[in-house]
């Protein structure tokens, strides 16, 4: 059974921003798709930059440094098929956002 984290309050991220957090000493990046959440690793494949500080469009993370598109459902990339970063479950309890460690 999975350790769950509080990383923030809700109204700390709001619909369609994301941002980073340490969970269980590893960098993830969450995000708000229309209250939903997603949490992925928070560096990419190619060279580490932030996914956390990417375009957000839907359920799709473009990172701002090379233009690689991770799927947030997943965190498979859509530009090499087969590979991405990890992600993990999130829940939301009285308020607080949860991500899995």
């Amino acid at each position: 059974m999975a350790n769950f984290v509080e990383v923030a309050r809700v109204k700390q991220l709001p619909p369609g921003s994301g941002t980073c957090f340490t969970v269980a000493g590893k960098e993830i990046a969450v995000f708000n798709v229309e209250g939903c959440f997603y949490a992925i690793d928070d560096s990419r494949l190619h060279k580490g930059a932030s996914l956390g500080t990417g375009k957000l469009e839907g359920k799709v993370i473009t990172c701002r440094a090379h233009g690689w598109r991770f799927d947030l459902t997943t965190g498979s990339t859509m530009n090499v098929p087969g590979s991405g970063v990890a992600s993990y479950p999130v829940k939301v309890s009285d308020d607080k956002i949860l991500v899995a460690g």
